[in-house]
């Protein structure tokens, strides 16, 4: 499985640069300031599909265009997913039925190449911080993803990658987002 993401990953970013490399869409002002508010639909996937259900997120952004074709960015937000019910046998005939909630504020950086007009690949790194009681574990996120955007509009597609000690799990994001400034 590790080797796979490794593979995946590589692959992804080898991608990226080659297509940011040789991109010729003027689709980004150089030196403007994009700041926007995004709805994520997330899917959870592999491990993570086990025990929580499909969920929203809210994803505030900033970008900033570095070249006519490359954008630099920051994401941050709020991600809540419910956990299935979860039945605990006690061993004596007896249950415990659980419910939770698992709350993530995810804060990225990447970079957005568009390589058509309109149309980007991305990828962001960066913490997913876990919300409990006293504070809870840290998740690495890497994140790639493409889209399509427009002087306000933008929308995207992503596979999103949680990692912390010998645990890893993702999601797939669909996001929304209405900008302001070009």
């Amino acid at each position: 499985m590790k080797a796979k993401l490794k593979l995946l990953s590589t692959f992804i970013i080898a991608s990226f640069i080659f297509l940011s490399l040789n991109a010729n869409a003027q689709t980004v002002s150089k030196g403007a300031l994009r700041i926007a508010i995004g709805a994520d639909g997330l899917l959870p996937v592999g491990n993570l599909k086990n025990t929580v259900n499909f969920r929203l997120g809210i994803t505030p952004d900033l970008q900033y265009g570095l070249t006519e074709h490359l954008a630099l960015t920051f994401t941050t937000g709020f991600y809540q997913f419910s956990t299935k019910k979860l039945y605990i046998n006690d061993g004596l005939g007896a249950g415990l039925t659980m419910e939770n909630s698992l709350e993530i504020i995810p804060v990225k950086i990447g970079l957005k190449a568009f390589v058509l007009p309109n149309f980007y690949v991305s990828g962001e790194v960066g913490l997913g911080l876990e919300v409990e009681e006293g504070g809870g574990p840290t998740n690495l996120i890497l994140a790639p993803g493409v889209g399509y955007a427009s002087k306000h509009w933008d929308f995207g597609v992503r596979y999103e990658s949680f990692s912390k000690q010998d645990y890893s799990a993702g999601l797939l994001g669909l996001r929304v987002t209405y900008g302001f400034g070009r």
